[in-house]
């Protein structure tokens, strides 16, 4: 007869023989605890009387504990048909006896010190064989250990038997984090911090898994939540460990980097999660990301101002280090002083001078806070242009002006960094933007004073005035020589005070001079002062009025085609605008544009700050636009924003089919361009990516200008350009930014269509920046707009968001569902592509899950559809999850196989991005397949691929090929 086998992890049950024994009362299943917590070894009769009766045994305890065991021992007797039970008399007690197998807690600690000593060798089988350990291990917990049992003085020793559990799940949670599987980890790390708040290795964990899924700013949320715990409940600040990766996410580092718990079963050997098998072997140096040069072009000719220069030279030792007292402020200077002063040339000319003293870079941002013709930059923006600047992976910035400033200071942290915020509004647009750190230095310019930046940040003010005289004739001599100023000295001055010494003013006339150089300067002095006897009216020593004054001269000398050309320009939204685009605003080709935008650079009205983009002073701008709304009809200027527009709208949809050549078209579609608009002729993938990249900040001006002029179905078309240009440079805030404004577009519409569209679009942005009650609430608006109207194939669209909103977020069951729901709506409508599209989001969820058997059978059915319909970027997308089903089931050559069909499928659509994504995992199965060199092979082309498309995830990849 076999013996019975026992379980204590959950309530108390013997089995004998494949049926459950029932042991009765109330005594007999406390005594049968005692003594299998103790199993082999002998406990007093003492003992057993103390954990059925505590402090207060009966005068009969002894006796009556004898009679238990033997009530005990008569039932076990039984049901084993007269065979011996197990529960044997020794002095001074008894003892249950137990063979290897027989207890389940006993099974538990041999499988658990097997999945320890597993983990010892250095492969991903061995990973993959010991978290399959572990969870066969926490299988055989049902509950609490001996839940229903009542016993007196075991309180500690259950509670040790519940500490062998979750440390146990902790090391299992280990694995699977080893194993990449962050995303399909977090709800069940949520629903282990909220059961036991105070376990800080848990709360690492579920950070990590965040980060690691893209969800930096609810990594961030959960350190704040634990460290509320640990400070309201115990009065004790988080461990050094949760503090090391708060600061990596902060950072925007790798958090495996801070997350080093000892390997399992090495007893404080720590085996670091990056070298873990499936990390890259064998260091090897790689460049790292070259520092950011952000500085404008010097400005040629740059004249006197000697004391602000030594000011600024003072700074340079606090930005280098603390100070001789050991202060370690960081150093700030504010710049201040009137429009056309100079205050940019100041600041981008010493920048220039001492770009060697900070070699980890230059930032530099034009915050626009003074521009009459568009709005003023918000520091969040700016925030994030930095932290791209320095390497910052889009998926790693939060949401949150807060959360992101923390973000870029910790990432200038100790770095020797020039920051140059260029055109300040106030003190509170900068603030955020300030670095945190003694070594890096910034130099702020602005037309306010800031005394709140003097006041509460330490920043040291220049305030800048006019040119002395003798700077203001050096100038002028510099750009005309000095024998025409030596010729006519008279006249020069006559030029300088006209021009009231500003920079600005002086620039302009000279340039003035310059392309007129038979002109002798006496007529030159004779024009100016006319010009600005025209404006005495306005004139008190202003020095505003003066150089609007300079304006109107070299205004006034324009051919009348330049001249309207100037006057538009001040209508265009952007920072700057191309020669394609100024042409279309204006109704010209660009071969006509071209010679009017090189007279306005000869004039100095307008800059050519890169290879065919222009770009103006604010004064100038101000004075375009103030010259437009006086002299071109409300009709005219109304034309040149609908060409704008239009210029931008049609390159953008040629862009984004080239980029997307399988996506339907947009719900609002495009009408003929207007008459004199001439969208640009992109042709090929990498044209439309270079295309975009450059005009990324423009289009989002110009969706503001849409919207700003009642074009909402631009807003929204323009919106639909952007879409997947954003999505996979990971620019995720502008993606939410352009579609909250196509959803408001649509609602001003009342186009049902068009309002789903931009819902789904929306929450899709929503989620990778990390709101996800917004993106859900998005997706059920999304729902019901698409119900309403009957339509299968949007509401497929839709589940199959919300099926990726809850896998992000670690619910696979509620992704499924949703999965589920998509098959069954795309069915119902016979929309094939849909229903490809689903079955491949289904099996891809199920290999999330670990069940990559039906993970293949769901894909290849989907496979087969994308084939028929000839959908190559379904196709493609499907041979990655069957690649990714292959790899894990350990089945690398058609792992191998389908990766290298999706890479073909994802080239031959000019698909770059998910191309070197593809490769990347390749790499990944090689490296898993013991094939180091090919996997470096692959990762060198995915890492060639993403520098250039200068993508975040490029640092990822380097850190493979460490």
């Amino acid at each position: 007869m076999k013996a019975p086998r026992f379980r204590i992890l959950g309530a108390l049950e013997v089995w004998q023989g494949g049926r459950r024994v029932l042991i009765g009362g109330r005594q007999q299943p406390a005594v049968l605890a005692t003594l299998l917590l103790h199993a082999n070894r002998v406990v007093s009769v003492d003992r057993l009387a103390d954990s059925l009766w505590g402090d207060e045994p009966p005068a009969a305890a002894r006796r009556l504990v004898h009679g238990c065991v033997a009530e005990l021992r008569r039932t076990l007797r039984a049901e084993a048909g007269g065979g011996e039970p197990p529960v044997l008399t020794r002095p001074p007690g008894y003892l249950v006896e137990v063979r290897p197998g027989e207890l389940d807690l006993d099974v538990f600690a041999e499988l658990v010190g097997a999945a320890r000593e597993t983990l010892r060798q250095p492969s991903a089988a061995a990973l993959e064989e010991a978290g399959g350990m572990l969870r066969d291990a926490l299988a055989l917990w049902r509950g609490p250990a001996l839940d229903g049992v009542a016993l007196h003085g075991f309180e500690g020793a259950l509670a040790a038997l519940e500490e062998r559990r979750l440390a146990a799940l902790e090391e299992r949670v280990d694995v699977d984090l080893r194993l990449g599987r962050h995303a399909a980890l977090v709800g069940e790390l949520q629903a282990q911090v909220q059961a036991h708040p105070a376990r800080e290795r848990a709360w690492a964990q579920l950070m990590l898994a965040l980060a690691r899924s893209h969800r930096q700013a609810d990594a961030l949320a959960a350190y704040q939540q634990v460290r509320t715990v640990l400070v309201d409940q115990l009065g004790i600040e988080p461990g050094a460990a949760l503090r090391t990766l708060h600061q990596a996410v902060l950072n925007g580092d790798d958090p495996v980097e801070a997350y080093l718990p000892a390997q399992p079963g090495t007893d404080g050997d720590a085996t670091r999660m990056e070298d873990a098998p499936l990390a890259a072997a064998q260091p090897r140096p790689e460049p790292q990301p070259r520092p950011p040069r952000q500085l404008p072009l010097g400005v040629w000719g740059f004249t006197g101002r000697p004391a602000e220069l030594a000011t600024l030279d003072a700074a340079l030792p606090a930005a280098t280090g603390p100070d001789a007292t050991g202060r370690a402020a960081p150093a700030v200077h504010a710049v201040s002083g009137p429009p056309g002063v100079g205050k940019t040339a100041l600041a981008v000319h010493w920048a220039h001078r001492v770009a060697d003293r900070f070699p980890d870079g230059q930032l530099y941002v034009n915050l626009r806070g003074y521009d009459q013709g568009s709005r003023a930059m918000d520091p969040d923006e700016a925030v994030r242009g930095f932290l791209g600047a320095l390497g910052v992976p889009p998926d790693r910035v939060p949401a949150g002006l807060d959360a992101q400033a923390a973000l870029y200071r910790s990432t200038l942290a100790g770095r020797r960094v020039l920051v140059l915020l260029d055109n300040a509004r106030d003190a509170e647009q900068v603030r955020p933007l300030l670095p945190g750190t003694p070594t890096a230095l910034a130099v702020v310019t602005s037309r306010d004073q800031l005394t709140a930046l003097v006041a509460a940040d330490g920043a040291v003010p220049i305030t800048l005035g006019l040119l002395t005289a003798a700077e203001a004739r050096e100038l002028l001599a510099r750009r005309l020589g000095p024998d025409r100023i030596a010729a006519h000295p008279a006249a020069a001055d006559a030029i300088l005070d006209s021009c009231a010494r500003l920079p600005l003013a002086l620039t302009i006339a000279a340039a003035r001079a310059a392309v007129r150089p038979g002109l002798p300067l006496t007529a030159l002095a004779a024009e100016l002062a006319e010009a600005r006897g025209r404006l005495d009216v306005l004139t008190a020593h202003d020095p505003a009025a003066d150089v609007r004054a300079v304006f109107s001269w070299s205004y006034q000398a324009l051919t009348p085609a330049a001249a309207r050309l100037f006057r538009l320009l001040g209508l265009h939204p952007g920072v700057d605008t191309s020669e394609a685009a100024a042409a279309s605003l204006a109704g010209h080709t660009p071969a006509e544009a071209r010679p009017l935008l090189a007279e306005l650079a000869r004039a100095s009205l307008l800059a050519e700050h890169a290879a065919a983009r222009y770009t103006f002073h604010d004064l100038l701008r101000a004075y375009a636009t103030e010259l437009a709304r006086g002299t071109d009809p409300d009709g005219e200027r109304a034309a040149a924003v609908d060409r704008l527009l239009d210029h931008y709208v049609h390159t953008g949809h040629t862009a984004e089919q080239l980029l997307n050549g399988h996506r339907d078209p947009p719900v609002l579609p495009l009408r003929p361009p207007a008459p004199g608009a001439h969208p640009e002729r992109l042709t090929g993938h990498q044209q439309a990516m270079d295309w975009l990249a450059a005009e990324r900040p423009v289009l989002l001006a110009a969706l503001r200008l849409a919207a700003e002029t009642g074009h909402d179905t631009e807003v929204w078309q323009l919106a639909w350009a952007l879409d997947t240009f954003l999505d996979r440079r990971g620019y995720w805030h502008d993606l939410a930014t352009a579609w909250q404004a196509a959803l408001a577009a649509a609602d001003r519409l009342a186009d049902p269509n068009a309002q789903a569209y931009a819902l789904r679009l929306l929450a899709w942005a929503d989620t990778f920046v990390g709101r996800t009650a917004a993106a859900q609430a998005h997706l059920e608006r999304a729902l019901d707009l698409y119900a309403q109207a009957g339509d299968l194939a949007g509401q497929t669209h839709a589940h199959l968001n919300l099926s990726v909103l809850w896998e992000r977020q670690g619910r696979l069951d509620q992704a499924l569902v949703h999965d589920r729901h998509a098959l069954e709506l795309s069915r119902a409508a016979g929309h094939r592509r849909g229903l490809a599209q689903a079955l491949n989001a289904y099996g891809w969820d199920h290999a999330q899950l670990g069940d990559y058997a039906a993970a293949l059978v769901h894909c290849r059915e989907a496979l087969a559809l994308h084939q028929q319909e000839g959908h190559r970027l379904g196709e493609a997308n499907t041979w990655d999850s069957l690649g990714y089903a292959h790899r894990h089931l350990g089945q690398y050559a058609e792992a191998i196989e389908a990766y290298q069909h999706a890479i073909d499928g994802f080239r031959d659509l000019g698909d770059r991005y998910n191309e070197a994504d593809t490769l990347v995992n390749l790499g990944d199965v090689h490296q898993a397949a013991g094939d180091p060199d090919a996997a470096r092979a692959t990762w060198t082309r995915a890492l060639r691929i993403l520098i250039e498309l200068d993508h975040a995830d490029a640092e990822a990849v380097r850190a493979k090929l460490r």
